[in-house]
């Protein structure tokens, strides 16, 4: 279940083309015949380190002389930015004659992260708290380690440092879902953890409770309850117009103070109504679809 999903349940019909760790099925797109193929580097399926894969699936669409637009996520860059996303929007928006609305969209999300970056902006480097971007990945612990983290080069790691303005405990670069150890963990200690979807949606409490990770426990973080969650995001390679919700979580985590006012519950439902144009109760449909309804107070 995601946002998109649940909004437009008749896509739970369609042929699948493509998804994570396959191929494309070449033959049953040409059977749709579509009018075009919007192909998107940097996600799950077609990740940008995957260049044969890439190169072969572009040359073979072309070659069914189907019309090809292909889009580049944040993870294609060594250097992400939200100004991609905006990009990406806005080549969609003329793609279907609807630019104006598109960017619309578009700088509203943007205006939702420059809120965040205003509000943080006056942090001092010697008060700036560390993050660590965590996936609780079961595959990350059946080959040894703990988990997974992200490094510099990731838009995780932008949202934590030029947006929030703390710093990502991390500091090289490497990509995203890093293998860690339990002793790597410990020594970064990060004064804050978020926690993202990596095989699956991870809870605090996971971290809080599992047997698995007792030794984790022991962080400061852990200890004093500094652990929160992003939403369930399914093939969180690329990230989406949710984006935002990433960025007031980790904002949320990392500076309570500076962002007491909103309530993440509500804040939430303005955003997905505001982003998608439904009603309220849709908009707590939503907020449930990506596993946010703990942001209630009562849940």
């Amino acid at each position: 279940m995601n946002p998109v999903n649940y909004l437009n349940s008749w896509i739970r019909d369609l042929p699948l083309v493509a998804r994570s760790g396959t191929t494309m099925n070449y033959e049953t797109l040409a059977g749709l015949e579509p009018d075009v193929v919007i192909l998107r580097i940097g996600c799950c399926t077609f990740q940008s380190e995957d260049v044969e894969k890439v190169q072969k699936t572009i040359g073979t669409i072309e070659s069914l002389g189907i019309p090809l637009i292909v889009l580049y996520g944040p993870a294609y860059y060594d250097e992400p930015e939200k100004e991609m996303i905006t990009g990406e929007i806005r080549i969609i928006g003329q793609l279907f004659d609807q630019e104006d609305d598109a960017m619309e969209l578009a700088e509203y999300l943007e205006s939702t992260v420059n809120m965040v970056k205003e509000r943080t902006e006056n942090v001092r480097e010697s008060e700036k708290p560390t993050v660590l971007m965590f996936g609780l990945s079961p595959n990350a612990r059946n080959e040894g380690g703990a988990g997974t983290g992200h490094g510099l080069d990731t838009i995780e790691a932008y949202f934590i440092e030029e947006i929030v303005n703390a710093k990502n405990v991390y500091q090289d670069e490497g990509g995203s879902f890093l293998l860690l150890s339990t002793e790597h963990v410990l020594a970064l200690d990060p004064d804050v953890i978020v926690l993202c979807t990596a095989w699956g949606y991870h809870p605090p409490s996971e971290l809080y409770t599992a047997p698995y990770y007792q030794r984790l426990q022991e962080l400061d973080a852990v200890r004093s309850g500094r652990v929160m969650a992003l939403p369930w995001t399914p093939c969180n390679c690329a990230k989406r117009l949710e984006y935002p919700i990433d960025v007031m979580v980790i904002a949320k985590a990392v500076y309570p103070e500076l962002f007491e006012d909103i309530d993440l519950g509500e804040w939430l439902l303005d955003f997905y109504q505001n982003v998608y144009n439904v009603d309220r109760d849709t908009a707590k449909g939503l907020r449930s679809a990506q596993w946010m309804d703990w942001t209630v107070e009562g849940n």
